[in-house]
């Protein structure tokens, strides 16, 4: 076999075989908004203001409401507000680094986590765990739907369930094109209508203000103590993933550049760590509206955003408006949030699947599964046991998050251990790099041990903790024992010309993929070892017989100085 894979310049590629049958569709689709891969300079025309606003559109979701109010039932307002404030300031430094490498490198998080300490394979399991997020958050905002649903129309529960389902199906087909769209022109109604009744309530009766405070929990303690704040910041935290959902539009952002420069951070910081700002601004109004409508409805329908809402709306307006305008924000949230569940999800289970099988199913048939799977979630009443799903699940989301945002911070800006420049192309990467699997593996499987009481109950509710510390420390820990030799099975693609261009962006420069022979730029393309031509990350990941797949060339390993 030819073993060349030095390119002289971008030219005409050679003849090449038929590609494989599944190769032609996966093509197509992906092509749609770039699905597992490199988004291109060429498609990403957007302003940094509107990815950002298409961005944060996605976080309308109305869980927040109940999660706050989850913690304050439980907890206690004080203890409820402290929870979110340290869980909102753990997820805002953790995002920043994962949000930056996505804007400047135009990549998802799983390309990402892919090259940060995971490997090509290792980062799988991660995938699986960022599309169970997914599955998780869909069925608790179908639910929320559905609650709405039957407050306004008498649908029963399970009714509600298959519509808030099967209603987000045809948003969901296209990618950033259209939710795009979709986002921008609903942000506006859904910030409105949820920032209106708190307004009014606070200028109309001040003493809502006093007994929000003043609010002990169900326990009628209240006083502020670690095991409390600790618990309820657990909780907060399973959103820590919210930051790959974040990721997708992230990577549509455009060069950054001296003109564009304020406008390309701005966005960057509130459309990635900045969407936890908002979130914990929802989450409180959850406490104070829940506190509210306690009285009414008791604390079980108190954790209901569409009583909550309901109670509000019906002090500032007539009462034949109260359930209609209840019903249409709780309507517009679910929308707004679950087109981004289904995508986000349907690109992780496509993705993960893609790489175990070699071999490309397309989106819409993981988009359905994705649905599937929430469906069952919803129908087996999953809100009503809520915070101890998402309390065991935080678990294994904060270590996987704080473990690639140590791989970036740390090992690759501090240490030098990890290339600087993300890599995700397969032939480029090993199969499994220790460093981010043993630090994952180890974090999450001692906090869920924590969790569910195997060191006691003292230590029951540090385990969140427990996943940030054992995941921050062990990630530079192995990187150093490692010496950093297992990032990079090659360091050299093949392609001479620079992967970055001269301000630090993704190169512009473009080739033909010999087997699917569609143009792609020069990150998304490595050199064939059979042939004098490049092939594409998609057409790499679908090659079953690994005949395109460069050889392994071992780098010196990095020395950290």
């Amino acid at each position: 076999m030819d073993t060349r894979t030095q390119l002289a310049e971008p030219s005409p590629p050679d003849p090449a075989p038929p590609a494989a049958p599944d190769e032609p569709q996966a093509v197509r689709e992906t092509l749609e908004d770039y699905t597992l891969r490199f988004a291109p300079r060429s498609y990403r025309r957007w302003t940094p203001m509107v990815v950002a606003t298409t961005a944060l559109g996605g976080i309308a979701y109305m869980a927040d409401f109940s999660i706050g109010a989850g913690i304050a039932m439980a907890h206690g307002t004080g203890n409820a507000l402290v929870a979110i404030t340290v869980a909102a300031a753990i997820i805002f430094i953790t995002g920043f680094p994962l949000a930056y490498y996505a804007a400047r490198y135009n990549i998802d998080l799983d390309l990402i986590t892919r090259g940060s300490g995971f490997g090509y394979y290792g980062s799988v399991l991660t995938g699986v765990i960022f599309a169970s997020f997914t599955v998780i958050f869909f069925a608790l905002e179908g639910a929320i739907m559905a609650q709405g649903l039957k407050l306004g129309f008498g649908l029963p529960l399970w009714l509600g369930y298959a519509v808030s389902t099967l209603m987000v199906i045809p948003l969901v087909i296209y990618g950033m094109k259209a939710l795009s769209k979709l986002q921008v022109w609903t942000t506006p109604i859904w910030l409105l209508l949820m920032v209106g009744p708190l307004v009014y309530l606070v200028a109309t009766d001040p003493g809502t203000v006093d007994s929000f405070l003043a609010y002990a929990g169900t326990d009628g303690e209240g006083s502020l103590n670690t095991a409390s704040v600790l618990l309820g910041a657990g909780v907060c935290l399973s959103l820590i993933a919210q930051i790959g959902e974040q990721i997708d539009y992230l990577r549509f952002m455009p060069p950054k550049t001296e003109a564009n420069r304020r406008s390309w951070w701005t966005a960057m910081v509130m459309a990635g760590p900045g969407w936890v700002v908002l979130g914990a601004i929802k989450q409180a109004i959850g406490v104070f509206l829940a506190v509210y409508v306690l009285s009414e409805v008791g604390p079980a329908a108190a954790t209901e955003p569409i009583q909550q809402f309901r109670g509000a709306f019906d002090a500032m307006m007539p009462s034949w408006l109260v359930v209609p305008l209840a019903v249409v924000l709780v309507v517009i949230s679910q929308i707004k949030i679950n087109v981004t569940n289904a995508y986000s999800g349907s690109l992780a289970w496509t993705n993960s699947f893609t790489r175990v099988t070699k071999h490309y199913p397309g989106r819409m048939i993981f988009v359905l599964v994705n649905l599937a799977f929430a469906l069952i979630l919803m129908e087996a009443d999953m809100f009503s046991f809520l915070n101890s799903i998402l309390g065991f699940y935080s678990n294994c989301a904060i270590a996987w998050v704080v473990t690639v945002a140590t791989d970036i911070g740390v090992n690759k800006y501090l240490l030098k251990l990890s290339p600087h420049a993300p890599e995700f192309r397969r032939g480029m990467l090993y199969a499994v790099n220790p460093v981010g699997v043993t630090a994952f593996t180890a974090a999450s499987g001692l906090s869920i041990a924590m969790y569910f009481h195997a060191f006691g109950d003292t230590v029951q509710p540090y385990s969140p903790v427990a996943a940030v510390v054992i995941a921050f420390v062990l990630t530079p820990v192995m990187a150093v024992v490692t010496r950093g030799r297992y990032y990079l099975r090659r360091s050299d693609d093949g392609i001479p010309v620079p992967l970055l261009d001269a301000e630090g962006n993704p190169s512009a420069v473009t080739y033909d993929c010999h087997v699917c022979r569609q143009t792609f730029e020069r990150p998304d393309l490595a050199a064939c070892p059979a042939h004098d031509a490049v092939v594409c990350s998609l057409c790499l990941s679908t090659d079953k017989a690994g005949d395109h797949v460069l050889p392994a060339a071992p780098p010196v390993p990095l020395s950290g100085t």
